[in-house]
């Protein structure tokens, strides 16, 4: 903040407070200033130790009520060539070009996301958010992309896509924005981008699966619908850390309490949890297979146990092919 010139409320150290999350890498940092929070934006992307570090705002900002507070842009006569970055090249997903991508499915990953996205060009910034505790995605996420002749092409193509029982909204994250007058065949140039769009589910499918098709109990129908498919199988996914299963007697317990819950809803009539084996890699580790005598058990159970904390975690459950289960392909 010196070095750029962004201290500018007076001498002193611009910080006043910090609070550090070593484990999951993210720090809170509190300045004396509202002017100076605003410059401090304007360290996004400057490396330190070798790696990028990516400042931003806290998820509940709101640039209204900031905006009566002081200015919420950095100033334009910062030196930021002093740190080693270029003014107008932050790495982060902002600017007027800003999209707001929600209604996310839980199941799909960083990548997965990144991977639909890209379809329609490369991406200049990109943030997942993400709960704060556990890690898990809020089913939202910002970008930007390299060209901004792409955004309205974006919105018009993915907005009221459906993923199973979510749909996704596209839209640009500023208030007031509106597509570019410059894009009056923005919708055509959106019709011609769903073939790109469908290749790109379909490879975020790949990536989870190993193999080409949808993610494990979804397929895909006309305008690019991804529809989920009820099996008799439910995957529960983010349900147990690696290491509770290493110990016999843990493991021993972990089976018995989630046959036990399972069973509510139905007849369990096979329970798979994969296990560690020595150093070889294992397909489903950290989550459980539960396979009912019909598809009702399988639907009461997926409804209820879908977000339900488990040790600690929030668990992600799915249909899981009956195909794939019965030939113990355990990689969905």
């Amino acid at each position: 903040m010196a070095a750029i010139g962004g201290n500018t409320a007076g001498p002193g150290d611009a910080v006043v407070n910090v609070y550090i999350n070593h484990e999951k890498k993210f720090a809170f940092v509190e300045m004396r200033s509202v002017e100076e929070a605003s410059n401090a934006m304007a360290l996004n992307g400057i490396m330190f130790e070798g790696m990028p570090v990516r400042v931003r705002r806290p998820t509940d900002y709101n640039p209204t009520l900031a905006a009566t507070l002081g200015p919420s842009q950095p100033s334009p006569h910062l030196n930021l060539a002093a740190v080693g970055l270029t003014p107008g090249c932050s790495s982060g997903a902002d600017g007027p070009d800003k999209l707001f991508v929600g209604g996310v499915p839980y199941y799909l990953t960083e990548t997965q996301i990144k991977e639909l996205l890209e379809s329609f060009g490369p991406l200049r910034g990109f943030d997942l958010v993400k709960d704060w505790e556990t890690g898990n995605s809020k089913g939202y996420a910002f970008c930007v992309y390299q060209d901004p002749a792409v955004t309205d092409v974006v919105c018009a193509a993915l907005n009221g896509l459906k993923m199973g029982d979510k749909t996704l909204t596209v839209r640009r994250a500023s208030a007031g924005s509106e597509p570019k007058a410059d894009h009056p065949d923005v919708f055509q140039q959106a019709q011609q981008q769903i073939a790109i769009q469908k290749l790109a589910l379909q490879a975020a499918g790949a990536g989870a699966m190993g193999f080409g098709g949808l993610m494990p109990g979804y397929t895909m129908g006309q305008a690019g619908a991804v529809t989920e498919v009820p099996t008799k199988v439910v995957s529960l996914n983010q349900l147990v850390s690696v290491d509770d299963l290493r110990d016999d007697q843990e493991y021993a317990d972990i089976y018995d309490d989630i046959k036990e819950e399972c069973s509510k809803f139905g007849t369990v009539t096979k329970l798979v949890i994969p296990r560690p084996e020595g150093g070889s890699e294992v397909a489903g580790l950290g989550k459980a297979f539960v396979e009912y005598s019909d598809i009702e058990g399988a639907r009461k159970a997926k409804a209820s146990l879908h977000q339900r904390k488990f040790a600690g975690n929030s668990v992600i459950a799915a249909y899981y092919p009956e195909d794939k289960f019965q030939r113990g392909e355990l990689d969905g």
